[in-house]
């Protein structure tokens, strides 16, 4: 009898977290692929089981840099839109 591999995680917390809190489209990503692990390792496919791990975990720190790449050039253009009317007296 062949031993199986461990289970790979499947992401989903990190999935549905970037997906609610950051960038939605790459959180759904995620979210496909980390419901993807459980249902490969149980038919026996380790390979894909593993690959869906990988992808879940690659969607959703996609996820979070792009959403504090858009935080950083949101709070940049504003902070330096502000520091711009507050040096010109427009405040």
């Amino acid at each position: 009898m062949e031993a199986k591999p461990t289970r790979p995680p499947n992401y989903l917390a990190l999935a549905i977290i970037s997906t609610i809190l950051c960038c939605l489209p790459a959180g759904i990503v995620s979210i496909v692929y980390s419901t993807q692990v459980n249902s490969a390792y149980d038919m026996g496919d380790y390979d894909k089981a593993m690959r869906a791990s990988k992808n879940a975990k690659t969607w959703g720190i996609v996820s979070v840099v792009a959403a504090a790449v858009v935080w950083i050039i949101y709070v940049a253009f504003f902070g330096l839109a502000f520091l711009g009317a507050a040096s010109s007296g427009g405040f």
